[in-house]
């Protein structure tokens, strides 16, 4: 009698114990899904907080399983789990997701055998849940990141619904206790649990189709990348081309080029390109236009001429009024991005060279007569590579006869550049890009000393993903749960720092140069613009500065933009030999 007495008094406690423990999940597996990238330490301890809570809710509820052995193995594993992660030495990203991974793996599929017991709902329910467990746990091993968003998002979203069904389930127990002997649930009753299991596992399964669908949809270079067993030593030869058809516009023809070019002195590479001419033949050798196009990724597969939309891709301008005119244009790939790397993204040897190469291997094509004249346009990165490719044209390539360098948004001010990504939305996916190519091309950066250790992971996942494939919706999404810079310190210090600063294209550029900047972009900052403007003013270069009231960092280019008529008109002028002006007081 007074053992029944006590074990009622403490009933009420260890029930609202576990509803207790039950809100003590939803909040940690709530935390865990919304911050996962504050830091690797507040990680690690969402984490070994998760799974132990889930352990003890295991073994709490045990003795109510139709099978209390498996549950109680089930929470053993689970704190197991936690235990690895705090005695692992250094535990990283991989070592957290592997862990989760793993012990949901194992939940599952003893989950799926406690349904061997129980009535006919229940067991249908059990299965269906191991199932669901099973998926996650293979996502958060096989998702194309493997990163703390697949564990936050995987295991976090479990944490909450284990947490919920842990206190619904506890208060639903103690409302049966009170109101006297049980009566068997009604149909809605019983099989509402396994309607919960088909959600979760029709969940689960969305999921593993999205990871499919992501990882099937990257762009590859097809065999005309591959550079020939016998490559010139010279840079600037035409190694092969064919025509080229996609989205090119009427009354134009195309080819896709493979060419020898320099990443930097004494380092010889191949690079790719698409030629676009007019259909009619001229009387005589048309004006070229380089085009140098702005970000698409940093890996093989980014390059425009591989992309669905190949000019839509890198924002190219005026396309169209360029055929009309009787120009070509020549579009590089620049290094690594149709071609092996690495790619040279924001490095201005490499990007200025791709251009100028680009130029001379196209002169080499049997069916299209290109003239002596070239005008360099850039967006962007893009931008950049032009103001390289102009500071580079005298010495490097005479032979191109740079006449005009047309450089809009330019990421020139690559300091002001890197400082302004930690507030741009999206920005820590440019970062990652800049980390990885430099850390690829100089010995003395290295990507682990960049990105701090919380990012590591999903920014080099973030670094092999092109703008234009599905997965970099996966890329953007992490962005925004960075919380904060992606760098582990001030970028601009250290051999990083310097790095930046000697790819700042501050010389001398021979040709005359126009450079139009958006007075609304957020991403290339107008005042860094106008601070990169003022040195080279100082340093007597002469600058056609001009800026664009309402335009950003893409509507400056637009075919509405009022930039692409003064573009147009300037490289015109250009190729009358018009005299230039200068917007440099003095």
């Amino acid at each position: 009698m007074g053992t029944a007495t006590t074990e009622a008094a403490q009933a009420p406690r260890v029930r609202w114990g576990l509803v207790i423990l039950g809100l003590l999940l939803v909040v940690v597996g709530g935390i865990l899904t919304v911050t996962p990238f504050v830091s690797i330490a507040v990680l690690v301890v969402l984490v070994v907080l998760a799974l132990s809570v889930t352990g003890a809710g295991e073994l709490a509820t045990a003795s109510r399983s139709e099978a209390p052995m498996v549950s109680r193995v089930m929470g053993v594993a689970w704190l197991a789990a936690a235990l690895v992660v705090v005695l692992w030495p250094g535990p990283s990203i991989r070592v957290l997701a592997v862990t989760v991974g793993l012990a949901m793996v194992a939940s599952g599929v003893l989950r799926m055998v406690t349904g061997v017991r129980g009535t006919s709902d229940a067991r249908l329910a059990s299965m269906l849940l191991g199932a669901a467990g099973v998926v996650l746990g293979l996502l958060a091993l096989a998702w194309p990141d493997v990163t703390v968003f697949v564990v936050a998002v995987a295991f976090g979203v479990r944490t909450v619904v284990f947490g919920i069904s842990l206190a619904w389930s506890t208060v639903r127990a103690g409302r049966h206790r009170s109101e006297g002997p049980a009566q068997r649930p009604g149909v809605l009753r019983r099989w509402g649990r396994t309607l919960g299991a088909v959600v979760a596992l029709l969940g689960a399964l969305a999921l593993l189709l999205l990871s499919v669908v992501l990882r099937g949809g990257a762009p590859e270079a097809d065999a005309f990348y591959d550079p020939p067993d016998q490559v010139p030593a010279d840079a600037g030869s035409l190694l092969a081309a064919e025509a080229f058809e996609r989205d090119v516009p009427e009354g134009a023809r195309a080819w896709r080029i493979l060419y020898t070019t320099t990443r930097d002195e004494g380092h010889p590479a191949v690079a790719s390109a698409i030629v676009v001419a007019p259909a009619q033949p001229a009387d005589e050798p048309h004006d070229v236009v380089a085009w140098a196009h702005g970000t698409t990724g940093v890996v093989p597969g980014c390059a425009p001429s591989v992309l669905e939309d190949p000019f839509e891709a890198g924002a190219t301008p005026a396309l169209p009024e360029v055929v009309d005119k009787g120009w070509v244009m020549v579009a590089t790939d620049y290094v690594g991005l149709g071609t092996e790397g690495p790619h040279p993204y924001l490095i201005g040897q490499g990007e200025g060279r791709s251009v100028l190469d680009a130029v001379r291997a196209a002169r080499q094509l049997e069916d299209v007569d290109l003239a002596e004249r070239t005008v360099v346009w850039g967006h962007s990165q893009g931008g950049h590579a032009a103001l390289w490719a102009g500071v580079l044209a005298s010495d490097y390539a005479p032979e191109a006869d740079v006449v005009g360098v047309a450089a809009m948004a330019p990421a020139s001010n690559l300091p002001g550049l890197v400082d302004n990504l930690d507030v741009v939305p999206g920005g820590s996916l440019f970062a990652s890009y800049i980390a990885q190519a430099y850390s690829d091309v100089y010995d003395d950066v290295a990507f682990d000393d960049v990105i701090r250790p919380a990012a590591r992971v999903q920014a080099q996942e973030i670094a092999g993903r092109c703008l234009a494939e599905p997965g970099v919706l996966v890329s953007l999404v992490e962005t925004f749960l960075f919380g904060g810079s992606v760098f582990a310190e001030d970028a601009t210090s250290g051999s990083f720092g310097a790095r930046l600063a000697e790819n700042v294209p501050s010389g001398a550029i021979d040709a005359p140069l126009l450079l139009a900047q958006g007075a609304a972009d957020p991403l290339v900052l107008p005042a860094a613009q106008d601070a990169y403007v003022q040195q080279r003013c100082a340093d007597g270069h002469a600058v056609d500065y001009r800026t664009y009231p309402g335009e950003d960092h893409l509507s400056v280019v637009a075919d509405d933009s009022a930039l692409v008529g003064d573009l147009l008109q300037w490289t015109q002028d250009r190729f009358d030999g018009v005299q230039s002006a200068s917007t440099c007081s003095g």
